[in-house]
């Protein structure tokens, strides 16, 4: 099943369970505002009141209100269903066509990785996006940044390549062995707990003997094991 049409923009509804076994969309940010990605979810990428023009401030690409605007000034789809969205993230812009970042947003208020309320689809939805996009299941790095180093108040799950060493920086203390995304949130908060970690980040990798790896770190995940930036 496809993601995607011919054109790669318009976004279908997505079937993650048939596709996961196999393999900054954000405008500009306002100074300060840790809703931005809240605020594009409900007013540009929500059916019921997406392109209401004095709302959405970030159009999305593929409606009659982008034309004109940048890559930064839009809000482009990748996929969507009833509970995620994925979008491009605008790190893109401006960057080579084999460049890819994008992020995976519930459509449900979730703060972070360390709102109980995080919902354990989220990763099969990024991880069948990710296929779509990046295709080489070892390239796969889905991360979630700790609260204390994001800048916006929504979970999401950034979609990147994984970083040619980053696998030689595992330490056996920070990973944890899964065999079904949905056990991500309970491996990582295990691990977590385990080492005393109260605010962390999560990596999910494909494991090379089979499932996935998920890891939990202090620090800025998309940046310390991801391609987060073309330049």
């Amino acid at each position: 099943m496809k993601l995607f049409d011919r054109s790669g923009v318009r976004p279908l509804l997505v079937a993650v369970l048939i596709l996961v076994g196999a393999c900054d969309a954000v405008p500009a940010r306002a100074s300060g505002s840790r809703d931005v990605l809240w605020n594009i979810l409900n007013s540009c990428v929500n059916p019921d009141t997406s392109n209401d023009s004095s709302a959405c401030r970030s159009p999305r690409v593929d409606t009659p209100g982008a034309a004109g605007k940048s890559c930064r000034e839009t809000t482009e789809v990748w996929a969507e269903s009833k509970a995620y969205v994925a979008l491009r993230d605008r790190k893109m812009c401006d960057c080579p066509d084999d460049f890819v970042h994008g992020i995976v947003l519930p459509r449900s208020r979730v703060t972070g990785v360390e709102d109980p309320r995080r919902p354990d689809g989220i990763w099969s939805f990024a991880w069948a996006v990710a296929c779509s996009k990046i295709g080489t299941d070892s390239s796969i790095a889905l991360a979630v940044n700790p609260a204390g180093m994001r800048d916006q108040d929504q979970l999401h799950v950034h979609i990147v390549r994984l970083q040619k060493d980053a696998r030689l920086r595992f330490r056996a203390e920070q990973v944890r062995q899964v065999t079904n995304l949905d056990e991500v949130w309970g491996a990582a908060s295990g691990v977590a707990a385990t080492a005393g970690i109260a605010d962390y980040g999560i990596l999910v990798t494909r494991n090379p003997g089979g499932g996935f790896t998920v890891l939990v770190d202090k620090g800025s995940i998309e940046k310390s094991y991801g391609t987060a930036r073309c330049r």
